[in-house]
């Protein structure tokens, strides 16, 4: 299948272009607000009866997490993937390359690192308001397949993080006039691959969205803390885990491990093993007596 002819750019207001990515994240930190307020609203979900955070407290949340969201992002990304950038602070060429770490419209952002930043917002944000650490997290936690599936989406429309070659009827060509334009040269090459961005969008944003509303409306699981966060984190950890061995390996891994796992792999494996843990304790947590 050919690649559609997408332009990144939605629009531009004078010299300031307006990118679908951008906009992903403002419709799933938008649509994540709303959907965690009314969460917040529907006091009976909650142990004891009360959500754990007020209005007010949940519009101050949602700046910490969405910080969390950017410089987590960013700054894992360099961790995990682009290492040097840390290096070119102090050695690179001219004041450009010297703050690409920071240039964060060049594209470039892990989701694990994303994960890790919102991780300490809620716990900076817990501490700072006296709430459950636990509460707080599950209520963040069933918003995050909704970011997950723009931000899919529009990797899928940048033309990035493609899946390995496939000779499926569905396989993409991730080539056309904006990419050759942008770059000289198609860097997915021209053989058919597999739509993986829109396999995550599926599996990491639509599928897990579900689960999470069936576990919040249906079982009514935000009653014990930790619960819904750990079907996120296992949810999660085992998708990507499974979808890392349709998407193209990372090209920085060391030789020894190339063809065995991936960075996606390594990364998604404390996660599994943190969802289970917060299961295991949730369910096996003593009643509270009033």
């Amino acid at each position: 299948m050919p690649f559609p002819e997408f332009d990144p750019i939605w629009f531009s207001i004078g010299p300031l272009p307006i990118r679908w990515y951008a906009l992903a994240y403002v419709a799933g930190i938008v649509l994540g607000w709303w959907y965690a307020a009314r969460l917040a609203r529907n006091a009976a979900v909650w142990e004891p009866n009360k959500a754990p955070v007020t209005s007010v407290q949940l519009d101050d949340l949602v700046l910490w997490v969405t910080v969390g969201i950017i410089l987590g992002g960013r700054f894992g990304y360099a961790l995990f993937y682009r290492p040097d950038l840390f290096g070119q602070v102090f050695t690179g060429d001219g004041l450009g390359e010297r703050l690409e770490l920071l240039q964060l419209w060049t594209g470039g952002m892990s989701f694990h690192g994303g994960f890790l930043g919102v991780a300490i917002a809620i716990a900076w944000f817990a501490r700072k308001n006296s709430i459950n650490i636990l509460s707080l997290g599950d209520l963040v936690a069933p918003v995050a397949p909704i970011g997950l599936f723009f931000g899919r989406l529009a990797n899928f429309i940048n033309g990035e993080l493609w899946g390995r070659t496939t000779e499926v009827p569905w396989g993409v060509r991730f080539c056309n006039d904006t990419i050759l334009n942008a770059y000289g040269r198609c860097p997915a090459g021209d053989l058919p691959r597999h739509p993986s961005q829109l396999y995550e969008a599926g599996l990491e944003g639509l599928l897990l969205f579900l689960i999470l509303l069936l576990a919040v409306w249906k079982l009514r699981l935000l009653s014990k803390p930790g619960y819904v966060t750990g079907i996120f984190l296992l949810g999660y950890g085992l998708s990507r885990a499974v979808l890392e061995t349709v998407r193209e390996p990372d090209a920085h891994m060391p030789e020894a491990l190339q063809g065995v796992v991936t960075m996606g792999m390594l990364l998604s494996i404390p996660m599994i093993l943190a969802g289970c843990w917060l299961i295991w304790r949730a369910r096996n947590r003593p009643p509270v007596v009033a």
